[in-house]
């Protein structure tokens, strides 16, 4: 069973970058699919980015497009969120999740099996 640990949360200000990182613990990690979704205070869980481990094929949502990047670290069983120019609506804790699924499931709000225990990501105007 994959483990998710997400880092690189923090408080910065608009318009700053910042990078989160979601370290996997498992080996077979080219099995999955792996993404990142947010969740603001009083509003529901949203998709934010995805990826193929196997293809690097990815998805992102239409709010972070041009701003955010998700990449994967092979050698280090990391994905990794470069977040560029934020904004506070980008205010949320930040949960990585993964699935053999498909990347679909990360758009379709289908099942994703793991998740990290999340991040938070504050941005101040």
């Amino acid at each position: 069973q994959v483990q998710l640990v997400e880092s690189g949360g923090g408080t910065v200000q608009s318009g700053a970058s910042l990078r989160l990182s979601c370290a996997t613990s498992t080996r077979t990690v080219s099995n999955y699919f792996m993404g990142w979704f947010r969740q603001a205070p009083g509003k529901e869980r949203e998709f934010v980015a995805a990826i193929s481990w196997g293809t690097d094929s990815t998805r992102y949502a239409d709010s972070v497009k041009g701003r955010f990047t998700i990449s994967r670290e092979s050698a280090k069983n990391t994905v990794s969120l470069q977040m560029n120019s934020l904004k506070p609506e980008d205010t949320a804790v930040y949960y990585c999740a993964a699935t053999r699924g498909g990347l679909g499931m990360f758009t379709t709000g289908g099942y994703l099996e793991v998740w990290g225990q999340g991040t938070l990501v504050t941005v101040s105007s």
